[in-house]
């Protein structure tokens, strides 16, 4: 029988998609959980087409088949093919999804919760629906990750403290202690510190149970699954975080020049320091050149459509973008922006995504998004000329060692064959009598 959403909400809330099982469904033994990461790898070559579903069925003979379906991009690509045509409630993709993030091994579940971008994506891409039950299979999987997360925080909200700056900390105000060169002189007793008042904010509201996805509730669902999506985003495969940093651009859509603002008021500052130097090819001018062509290479300067904020097609794969989904894209758009590890076309993504966001930000006058999107600009900015000076100043250093090693070399001394050699005294022998 198909997910539906009703049943999705019921089912999903046993085992956890993105935390640990739950005491009546404890976590399986290694032989189980290859065991069954083989059954579902199999299960999902056979809704496959021929060339993709044997490269995914050579995934199960591998001794970490959950891992390795993880990390294949194959199979990353193969099953995205399937949800880009799918969607609806007899959609043998979505049942996979399900299904797979109902087990208990979790490196299953972290194989199904990394198509949930996509997924999401899709869903809000083609909402309203033509029929009723056109997108069920999507609606079923996003209750699934929603009702496992209600599950997990037991009906408490997610806080976070911060310290109240207006108190002094233990690293300016020492406790005076007795000195022990004076004994004879009274100390006077240590002023205890104000108490602090801590600042609470609430990053996610306590989760109520739904039965299905209502277009008054379906923002804080998505947000709900992109919040277990980044708690486990430093695992999830490169492909997978372009198609989170897709997303937001697209649910965003606004390409016109004003997401350019940060980046032309740099430019400007660099040319006019280059022109009031002495030299023209300072290493200012220099450094400009180079974060224009950094820039021109990530799609993010020159725009060269000539797309501006009055035009309407830039508003066609816009959604509402409240702040209990935008939060959690927003941090996901931070890792993918600024993890070291992260490979180049995922930074990339996230520096285009994040200067949508700015734009969107801006024209509805959201202070939070623009704050947070200005953030991520300025950071992006500044490591990726800490990046280029450390290029350089590398490329510096191999450039004068070699300078260095040529200039030894040539003036150490040549030996000439027709110079005249000292002769050497014949080698002495000790011969025992």
């Amino acid at each position: 029988m198909p997910p539906s959403p009703s049943s999705a909400g019921a089912g999903a809330a046993s085992p956890s998609p993105s935390g640990s099982a739950s005491a009546s469904d404890p976590t399986p033994s290694w032989w189980e959980s290859v065991s069954q990461a083989r059954s579902r790898i199999q299960t999902l070559s056979s809704i496959l087409p021929p060339p993709a579903s044997q490269d995914v069925a050579a995934l199960a003979d591998s001794d970490r088949p959950a891992r390795a379906l993880l990390r294949s991009p194959a199979a990353y690509a193969a099953l995205s093919g399937a949800l880009r045509a799918g969607g609806g409630a007899d959609d043998p993709a979505c049942h996979w999804l399900y299904d797979t993030l109902l087990s208990a091994d979790p490196d299953l579940r972290l194989a199904a919760l990394a198509f949930l971008p996509l997924l999401a994506a899709l869903y809000l891409r083609r909402l309203p629906p033509e029929l009723p039950s056109s997108l069920s299979g999507f609606e079923a999987v996003l209750l699934a990750v929603y009702s496992s997360e209600a599950k997990n925080r037991q009906g408490k909200p997610v806080l976070v403290q911060v310290p109240d700056l207006s108190v002094p900390s233990l690293y300016h105000t020492p406790a005076s202690s007795p000195s022990s060169k004076s004994p004879r002189r009274p100390q006077p007793p240590p002023i205890p510190p104000p108490q602090a008042t801590p600042v609470v904010g609430v990053l996610s509201p306590p989760l109520e149970p739904q039965a299905a996805v209502k277009s008054t509730k379906r923002a804080g669902i998505i947000g709900v699954a992109f919040e277990a999506y980044y708690s486990k985003i430093s695992q999830m495969p490169a492909a997978s975080k372009v198609d989170a940093c897709n997303a937001a651009a697209a649910w965003a859509g606004q390409y016109c020049k004003c997401r350019f603002e940060l980046d032309d008021k740099e430019l400007e500052e660099e040319e006019g320091d280059s022109l009031g130097s002495v030299s023209p090819m300072s290493s200012e001018a220099e450094n400009g050149k180079e974060l224009e062509q950094e820039l021109a290479r990530m799609r993010i300067n020159g725009d060269s459509s000539g797309r501006n904020c009055g035009e309407e097609y830039d508003k066609e794969a816009r959604v509402p973008l409240p702040w209990e989904l935008l939060q959690p894209v927003m941090r996901v758009l931070g890792h993918c922006l600024l993890a070291p590890l992260n490979p180049v076309e995922v930074r990339d993504a996230a520096a285009d995504a994040v200067r949508v966001v700015y734009a969107r930000a801006c024209h509805d006058l959201v202070p939070q998004a623009i704050l947070a999107a200005r953030s991520l600009i300025e950071l992006d900015k500044s490591a990726r000329k800490d990046a280029k000076a450390a290029a350089a100043a590398a490329s510096g250093t191999i450039v004068a060692a070699g300078t260095a090693g040529s200039t030894a070399s040539s003036s150490r001394p040549s030996s000439k064959p027709n110079t005249p050699s000292k002769q050497r005294k014949p080698d002495t022998l000790l011969v025992s009598k």
